[in-house]
């Protein structure tokens, strides 16, 4: 047996578990005009407007053992990843509602990691740098959402057993970094049939009258089905496929958001698995490119992914529809009863001191005789060159291992690394030195979250950064190897604070965009698997452990350079709210309804749970009675904001409908609502609808 565990003298008492679970929905849409995108690292992708709001959806767990009760909380955010200033904020607010029953130790807040929702609220400098800085509007509506998602799981805990499902999904993801992948031992790869994983992973709650309360699935993928030319809030393709999961178990009719059903597609080992099914081709000439190897050869002519859909939308529609199909297929056969006890443990890591014994993958053991170490934040060469799903700027390629004089040059004046510091990053060359980084504050954390969670026979490893597929089941074999309790075991991906890419040491080697992004260095991954076997030890032995160097508190040092709203003006002879474009009088399904109205600025009041814009049907011609059935948050409307002049604050908005086949025949109208800035101050709002048309 583990020394560790012999060392450990309390035991997980047995007896019979009362789980309880509650699920909670809530809005954390960002602001959706003039503020940067997290995930592409984009200057010009700002926001102008929405296609699919923001979501945070939490699940609140309670076991009550023997005058014991434990609580455990998973929230899944529609959102590029979670950062530490907003998880301590909410958990602040949870303490002053209900004491120390949240704390920084049973609180798990993973990001979905779409590309296309406001950034600006993660504090650290390097991954605010595109947004223009730090964001208030982002980080407070991710807050309150988070918060309010969670009070409402809490209010709702009800008696329930845990169901575990998997099913295999094809068509729905491919490696985007296949040569590194065959840089891992032909002994491991050999174990499994694909370079990515193709296993979509669930859980549902049920209640004792055989009721769903809520599911959550787990798929490796990235959701980048929306490319960064897109400039629309957009919780892409696990984003969407969850709406289509709620309304299923819902209605049909119930509006995103409002459900009682809580369906999330959670962030897992995605680090390497893009949505673009067609592969890497040449923007201009369609030849199949790799940024490394097979490079474009026309001027500026970018090698990216796409598909398998005619556009960025369609290729979302497909992919989110797979996988919901899936989930549905996994919710509707028996699954494996996983109820049992509940537990989690949780530890800050600073990873640059840490010392560990290697890991080898074919024998899959330590080796405790020989030792490696973590090192300093540094970016590589082929971080630039960005990634199949979205490429990067200036010269850079992928697969680069040798330094350039001029490159280093610039990287000296921000940080200089320490020859230390290039030993340590071997073969990567450094481009930049981010741990060494200090104005106008810290560039990237040296500091992370790790936590293991125990649901029943389910084990969730709550990791802060993008494993990619091998790294990931490296890390689920050796929890399973460690706790023979754990019948299966999840990677909750970009969970609690975000520290970029974990590749294995062989893909390491290759230096392509996950490698290069994989900041403490080639012995990354082997500091975590040492780590979580520590604290999957710790968990089925109840035992503590300490809470480690809490990271710091960076919000007295950030800045900003993102221009607020100054004012707004209503065109000339028109008021706030007034529709410019009329729809037409009559349309059939499939069809797109347009109409125009003047705005003011989006950012004047972010409308969580109220929306910018929706679509009514007349229920009551007599009472004039409006019922509505669509809003910004469904997929067949978009919400998109114009500026028509910056000098005279004037904008306006275009909002679309495509009727959905099956809309029942009637009379219908767009409604928008809004807020505008007097010049002289204040913030008032206003709204305005069309004239009625008919669907038929």
């Amino acid at each position: 047996m583990n020394m560790f565990v012999l060392l450990c003298v309390a035991a997980c008492a047995l007896g019979a578990h009362a789980l309880r679970v509650g699920v909670g929905i809530s809005d954390v849409t960002g602001p959706p005009a003039e503020i940067g995108f997290m995930g592409y690292a984009q200057l010009e992708q700002t926001g102008h407007g929405i296609h699919l709001r923001q979501f945070s959806r939490a699940f609140v767990f309670e076991d009550g053992v023997e005058n014991k009760t434990t609580r455990l909380v998973y929230v899944s955010v529609d959102a590029a990843m979670m950062g530490h200033g907003v998880r301590k904020e909410v958990i602040k607010r949870l303490q002053k509602r209900y004491g120390d029953m949240y704390n920084e130790h049973n609180v798990i807040i993973s990001g979905t990691h779409t590309h296309s929702t406001p950034g600006g609220f993660l504090m650290d400098f390097l991954f605010d740098l595109s947004i223009l800085g730090f964001v208030k509007e982002t980080y407070a509506a991710y807050i309150i959402g988070i918060y309010k998602s969670i009070v409402i799981a809490h209010t709702k805990l009800t008696d329930a057993r845990v169901v575990f499902g998997e099913a295999e999904l094809l068509d729905a993801n491919i490696n985007r970094s296949p040569t590194s992948y065959l840089r891992n031992p032909p002994e491991e790869r050999a174990k499994y049939k694909y370079d990515v994983d193709k296993t979509l992973s669930q859980v549902r709650f049920i209640t004792p009258e055989d009721k769903v309360l809520g599911v959550i699935n787990w798929f490796a993928v990235h959701p980048t089905s929306m490319n960064n030319t897109n400039h629309l809030i957009s919780s892409d393709n696990v984003g969407y496929a969850s709406i289509l999961m709620e309304k299923a178990l819902n209605g049909n009719a119930t509006l995103p958001g409002k459900g009682t059903i809580v369906c999330a597609f959670a962030s897992t080992n995605l680090g390497d698995v893009s949505p673009n099914t067609r592969g890497p081709h040449c923007e201009f000439s369609g030849k199949v490119c790799d940024q490394e190897k097979l490079l474009c050869k026309r001027p500026k002519e970018r090698c990216f992914a796409s598909g398998p859909g005619r556009d960025m939308f369609d290729s979302t529609r497909i992919i989110a529809t797979k996988m919901f199909q899936t989930a549905m297929k996994v919710l509707n056969e028996p699954g494996e009863d996983l109820t049992g006890p509940i537990g989690i443990v949780h530890q800050y890591v600073k990873m640059p001191d840490q010392v560990v014994s290697p890991y080898d993958p074919v024998t899959e053991t330590f080796n405790a005789s020989a030792k490696v170490r973590g090192c300093l934040p540094a970016m590589g060469y082929s971080f630039a060159a960005g990634t199949t799903d979205g490429p990067g700027a200036f010269d850079f390629k992928q697969g680069t291992t040798t330094s350039n004089p001029l490159w280093n040059a610039v990287r000296d004046f921000i940080a200089e690394p320490t020859q230390d510091d290039v030993d340590c990053q071997a073969p990567k060359p450094i481009l930049l030195a981010t741990g060494r980084a200090r104005f106008p504050y810290e560039w990237q954390p040296k500091i992370v979250s790790c936590s293991v969670a125990r649901l029943g026979g389910l084990f969730l490893a709550a990791v802060p950064g993008e494993f990619t597929t091998m790294s990931g089941r490296r890390l689920r074999n050796i929890i399973s190897k460690t706790a023979p309790e754990a019948k299966k075991v999840v990677i909750a991906g970009l969970s609690n604070i975000y520290s970029d890419y974990v590749a294995t040491f062989e893909e390491y080697q290759a230096q392509r965009y996950e490698a290069a992004s994989t900041i403490y260095g080639p012995h990354t991954l082997e500091i975590y698997l040492n780590k979580y076997v520590e604290l999957t030890n710790a968990l089925v032995s109840s035992c503590a452990v300490e809470s480690g160097p809490e990271p710091p508190d960076l919000s007295h040092q950030l800045i900003s350079l993102v221009p607020p709203v100054l004012w707004d003006s209503a065109h000339w002879g028109h008021e706030f709210g007034d529709c410019l474009q009329q729809p037409q009088k009559h349309y059939s399904y499939g069809d797109v309804v347009t109409a125009n109205f003047v705005s003011g600025h989006p950012r004047n009041s972010i409308r969580h749970n109220r929306w910018y814009a929706v679509v009514e049907r007349l229920e009551s011609e007599e009472d004039d009675a409006w019922t509505v059935v669509a809003t910004d948050a469904d997929w067949e409307t978009k919400f998109i904001w114009i500026r028509d002049s910056k000098v005279m604050g004037t904008s306006h908005v275009e909002i679309e409908w495509e009727i959905p086949v099956g809309t029942p025949k009637g009379t219908y109208r767009i409604h928008h609502f809004g807020n505008y800035k007097y010049v002289l101050g204040g913030i008032y709002p206003y709204h305005g609808f069309t004239d009625s048309f008919q669907v038929s």
